[in-house]
């Protein structure tokens, strides 16, 4: 199915003339037709505006390449619901940079995909459209905040797109749905015109990332969409750059209790780059181990408050159980205490940089656990997110590709994560690993058997 092939084969196949721009995404329009329904990831479809940019005149990497944005980012003349009936009137004046980007490199934008309302939740549902399903279990749940996004991906119903991530909002569905997923070093790929704003003082965690069914295809995207954004304040001029890594150290984050195939998954990637000639270490946990009580403090207890203040006296049109992680806030944050948090976080940084240097890469879990049945976590959400909220505090880059399977067949990825300005070393490294891994990664061979703090052999 073409649908099914990699966005750069995708586009390779459009330069060749093997297919039509207007052929290709006649065929994806096609797949949201028959799949959409069960899945329920689109928010709006742009079948008529994409047919008639299908019929013009394309340049650039993605020309003729459907692809698809979260529903948080915006696109002139359109709502950017963000999940919620309180944002009716929110239509964009002029398009986000991720949407300039894609479209100036020719790619055919088909749809925005769902979020839980504010993008709060890791689940996705909400008033306007309800719950997005997993492509291969209507029963589960796509993962959230960027799960429409990718359930549209893995689904085939788009060749890849762009989330946002401030808490593993783009590499937990990537996790759970089978596809890959950057969360770039803050600055790397421009957020101007992300709501909600990406801005200070805590705005410096959230970033806008390429989602793509294989590395090699969220490494195409990353270079298209990386690149200075006046609009976004944590944005840098650096430019791209050739990062081998092929002499990366490798460092296994064995701190962690996750579900058996979520700690299998970096125990395989461990092996595998092992293989590869890689050293391979246990990385020492105490560097991290405070790193999400101070994500949580700042990302849940700091913005429950200003979302409360947002739609006080509109509390009927929230969808809360989109809201749910407002649940989790335990106490209110002042400037002075602000003021703190933030100095231990750069403290915190600090130290983490001077161990890892610019050729360290840390394997970690994706997530706690595999995608579950809807509203039915099978651990508390606090530890489930515990892998990835290190990545957000810290400024991180981090990249999520899966490895493994469950025996139900939901997917489990692998998370890789680097200092910061080295998202073209991790996504080398995750080509790299894709490769050794091969094609057949839900066919898990030899793993351990033990759920938490598994050791992995070194070099």
């Amino acid at each position: 199915m073409f649908e099914l092939l990699g966005l750069s084969e995708m586009a390779a196949a459009v330069e060749q003339g093997s297919i039509s721009p207007l052929e290709l995404t006649n065929i994806h329009l096609q797949a949201i037709e028959a799949k959409n329904p069960r899945v329920n990831a689109f928010i709006e479809v742009y079948a008529e505006e994409a047919i008639d940019r299908a019929g013009t005149p394309l340049t650039g990497p993605l020309a003729g390449v459907p692809v698809t944005v979260k529903d948080s980012f915006d696109i002139a003349g359109r709502v950017t619901n963000c999940g919620s009936l309180l944002r009716a009137d929110a239509v964009a004046t002029r398009h986000s940079n991720v949407v300039d980007r894609l479209l100036n490199a020719g790619a055919i934008l088909i749809g925005k995909t769902s979020t839980p309302e504010f993008l709060y939740y890791y689940e996705t549902d909400n008033r306007l459209i309800g719950r997005t399903n997993h492509p291969l279990d209507e029963a589960r749940t796509s993962g959230g905040s960027s799960g429409g996004e990718a359930a549209a991906i893995a689904s085939g119903m788009s060749a890849g797109g762009v989330g946002s991530d401030g808490g593993g909002s783009i590499r937990e569905p990537a996790h759970f749905c089978g596809i890959c997923g950057l969360k770039p070093t803050p600055g790397r790929v421009g957020a101007g015109g992300h709501w909600p704003e990406i801005a200070h003082p805590t705005g410096f965690m959230g970033v806008a990332g390429p989602m793509a069914r294989t590395a090699a295809d969220v490494r195409l995207l990353f270079e298209v969409l990386a690149g200075y954004d006046p609009r976004d304040p944590f944005s840098a001029p650096v430019p791209l750059q050739s990062q081998s890594a092929r002499r990366a150290r490798i460092f296994v984050i064995t701190g962690y209790k996750t579900e058996l195939a979520c700690t299998q998954a970096p125990h395989k990637a461990a092996v595998l780059l092992n293989e590869l000639g890689h050293s391979v270490e246990e990385f020492p946990f105490a560097l991290l181990s405070e790193a999400h009580d101070l994500w949580r403090l700042l990302f849940v207890d700091y913005l429950t408050a200003g979302i409360r203040d947002m739609v006080q006296g509109r509390e009927d049109d929230c969808d809360w159980t989109g809201l749910e992680l407002t649940r989790y806030a335990r106490e209110t944050i002042d400037a002075s205490r602000l003021g703190r948090i933030l100095l231990e976080r750069d403290r915190m940084r600090a130290r983490l940089l001077e161990f890892m240097g610019n050729d360290a890469v840390l394997i970690a879990p994706a997530f706690g656990v595999t995608a579950f049945p809807h509203r039915q976590c099978p651990m508390d959400l606090m530890d489930a997110i515990r892998p990835v909220s290190p990545a957000n505090l810290l400024g991180l880059p981090a990249l999520v590709l899966p490895m493994v399977s469950t025996p139900e067949g939901m997917p489990a990825g692998v998370q890789l994560i680097g200092a910061p300005w080295t998202d073209e070393l991790l996504l080398d490294l995750a080509v790299r690993l894709e490769h050794a891994r091969g094609s057949q990664w839900l066919t898990p061979k030899s793993l351990p058997t033990t759920t938490t703090n598994t050791t992995t052999p070194t070099a």
